[in-house]
């Protein structure tokens, strides 16, 4: 089994998954859609995915403000959160990504991606971060 972790945006999600062991989080594509509305190819993607990937948990980046509230991306993805469930079966955990996207971009300037190419790999590094995160965790509270 693997853990996929999900970057949702507007109009793109980052994909990660797992390596089997569960220690490590590596990119796997961003999906991305002409309307943030527009689900349906998305959702069947990630099901794909999960297929492909054994995968039997989902980890869902979840953007709270800097002062721990929820706004409406937080919802969105929230909601996003429930169809994924819906449509997969799967368990699905939120995780606080505050600052991920940050991480993610400073990471690829230091790569020397060029400005004009980060956003292809942006979402997909911050899902990285996200379900490495998640990974981390898990692992130090079973120890």
């Amino acid at each position: 089994m693997r853990i996929m972790g999900l970057d949702y945006g507007s109009v793109t999600v980052g994909v990660a998954v797992s390596d089997a062991l569960l220690l490590t989080a590596q990119g796997v594509e961003t999906i991305f859609r002409k309307e943030e509305n527009k689900l349906r190819r998305t959702l069947a993607r990630i099901q794909e995915l999960c297929t492909e990937y054994e995968v039997g948990e989902i980890v869902v980046g979840f953007p709270k403000h800097m002062n721990n509230t929820i706004g409406d991306r937080a919802e969105k993805s929230l909601a996003f959160a429930e169809m994924l469930k819906k449509r997969t079966g799967l368990p699905v955990v939120m995780w606080d990504e505050r600052l991920t996207t940050v991480e993610a971009n400073r990471t690829l300037m230091e790569s020397g991606v060029r400005r004009e190419h980060r956003k292809e790999y942006l979402d997909k590094i911050a899902a990285v971060f996200i379900l490495q995160g998640y990974l981390d965790a898990k692992k130090n509270r079973s120890e």
